[in-house]
């Protein structure tokens, strides 16, 4: 174990004021106690905040499986100016793209508010849209972005002046399949992020089938009907901007799915980088990595390949996170409606299900889940949950025969007894509609020291939800860079507060289709007593920080 002091401390900034002021020059005031305007948790407030994108599934509903699935959304600090911008991915129209579509980009002024800079950024990508993961593969200092496709993938480098090129070809990762979610790490640990990417079914227009409810409407297929399961893909990065496919060299080729979710983490604790896929009604695959770099699927043995009754559930969004701040990864996966969301647990030696001690069996099974992410949104010192909701069939509750697939997203909040309680609809969101989400993506997008929440629906709006949420008790954030300024992806850190520690960890892949913000978020309860912080870079070593000011954004850059 390293003990020197590998880092800088950049920044020690307010991002505690009010709306309008500027957060980086300001000292943390008081967060207010009182609750929002509305009584709600959240308020919906794109529109206002100059967030307008509308997703688009088809011209005209062709029942085409894939437009029933997308599509994700990113955050990111795209140009390097301290706060979070917002990367929204497009699908389109099948058979007929149209010049209108694409990908949306949207620059945040500091302050909250938002202009659309797609065209100034040059992002010009016109595929079928499903998801889309931030980082920073050429270890530039300028965060970079994958799009996956139904078709080719496409890579976006930043080039640090405001503008992206398309480099899919000179990188080699233009995958063909049907690719969903994706992640960025460094499997082989050799400081360069390789890429990880879930693929769902081998499907093509030609091979499309008419499946019909139990009523004789027409609708979209069930992912088995096509018995077309995909091969996931990992690329290794070797340097010079390049990537290679070492999908089946390293042992991934071994099984396939119906991928749509993807995590990645040292899950067994042994120091090595593993990949977690959910699949969508076939057995969920857990790659644990060996010393010699090949990855087995373990999942059937450490317990989360299927759920408690050892039944294949419609794995979609997933969430590698800490249920119980003891230093190891628990997952969270959602699910179809019918089935429920499940919530795995380390034990030491493998997952238990511990989704109905956690109150979150009967208040989810309801729920036709996608992209999902944990926060502690009160700041009581506990992660709370959000999962966007949308069904992907037409005989379910809830229907609106003008949006047939929509259903309200889940907030729940965590107690002192680690059991979630869902919050009603109108407690939770002060917005009148609903829709069919898919991507779910967290983070500080007004810098005022709470998580916010961004989601898109599949044939709807791009929603913002501010936090508003009484607040319990007081923050600190960190943001942790490598010595090229880079995310520092797959780090994470140990706040000790009060007699007890809290750990979280920068996402490298996770919920669906989306890359949550790169900055750790810590609530912690009124009059505790913030007592250190430990970093544990990619790498394994390990930095005290002593005890850190609250109500501050610490940003903290490793020196070598």
């Amino acid at each position: 174990m390293k003990h020197a002091r590998p880092f800088v401390l950049l920044l020690l900034a307010a991002a505690c004021g009010d709306e309008g002021d500027a957060p980086r020059s300001r000292s943390a005031g008081t967060q207010s106690q009182a609750p929002s305007k509305s009584g709600a948790l959240f308020r919906e407030c794109a529109e206002e905040r100059g967030l307008r994108f509308l997703h688009r599934a088809a011209a005209e509903r062709r029942f085409h499986f894939p437009e029933i699935m997308g599509a994700g959304l990113a955050l990111l600090d795209f140009d390097s100016d301290g706060d979070l911008d917002v990367f929204c991915v497009q699908s389109g129209d099948l058979l007929a793209p149209s010049p209108y579509d694409g990908d949306r980009l949207f620059e945040n002024d500091g302050q909250g508010h938002f202009r659309d800079v797609t065209e100034r950024a040059r992002l010009r990508e016109k595929g079928y849209g499903m998801g889309a993961v931030a980082g920073d593969y050429d270890s530039d200092g300028d965060v970079d972005l994958y799009v996956t496709n139904v078709g080719a993938n496409v890579l976006w480098r930043n080039e640090g002046d405001g503008t992206f090129s398309d480099v899919t070809d000179l990188a080699g990762v233009g995958d063909r399949a049907w690719g969903t979610s994706a992640a960025w790490v460094d499997y082989d640990a050799d400081g360069k992020l390789d890429l990880a990417i879930a693929n769902y079914v081998r499907w093509s227009a030609a091979t499309e089938q008419e499946c019909f409810v139990r009523t004789g409407v027409r609708d979209y297929c069930h992912p088995n009907n096509y018995g077309a399961p995909a091969r996931d893909t990992l690329y290794r990065n070797v340097g010079d901007g390049r990537f290679e496919d070492v999908s089946e060299a390293v042992g991934l080729g071994a099984a396939f799915g119906n991928g749509l979710g993807v995590a990645a983490g040292d899950f067994d604790g042994d120091g090595r980088v593993d990949l977690f896929f959910a699949n969508d009604m076939l057995a969920n695959q857990l790659w644990i990595q060996g010393a010699d770099g090949k990855f087995k699927d373990r999942a059937m043995a450490l317990g989360c390949a299927l759920s408690s009754r050892g039944e294949a559930e419609s794995g979609m969004g997933v969430q590698a996170f800490d249920h119980g701040d003891d230093g190891d990864l628990d997952l969270f996966i959602t699910h179809l409606r019918g089935q429920g969301h499940v919530l795995f647990c380390w034990n030491g030696a493998g997952f238990d299900d511990r989704t109905a001690p956690a109150g979150l069996s009967a208040s989810t099974v309801g729920d036709t889940g996608f992209g999902c992410g944990f926060a502690d949104f009160d700041h009581d010192g506990d992660l709370d949950l959000y999962v966007g909701n949308g069904h992907v069939i037409l005989e379910a509750p809830y229907a609106d025969p003008r949006l047939p697939y929509a259903q309200p997203d889940l907030v729940a909040l965590q107690n002192e007894r680690g059991r979630f309680e869902r919050a009603r609809a109108e407690e939770a969101l002060a917005v009148s509609g609903i829709g069919a989400t898919r991507g779910v993506a967290l983070g500080d997008i007004d810098s005022d020291g709470d998580v916010d929440v961004l989601t898109t629906d599949c044939g709807g709006v791009l929603r913002l939800y501010v936090n508003e949420a009484p607040k319990r008790g007081t923050w600190l954030a960190l943001r942790l860079l490598t010595a090229s300024g880079s995310d520092a992806l797959g780090a994470k850190a140990r706040l000790r507060a009060g007699g007890r520690d809290y750990w979280r960890r920068i996402d490298t892949g996770a919920s669906y289709g989306s890359s949550h913000s790169p900055i750790l978020h810590f609530g912690l309860p009124l009059g505790a007593k913030i007592e250190s912080v430990e970093l544990v870079w990619p790498d394994g070593a390990r930095e005290s920080l002593g005890a850190l000011e609250a109500q501050r954004l610490h940003v903290v850059r490793r020196s070598r």
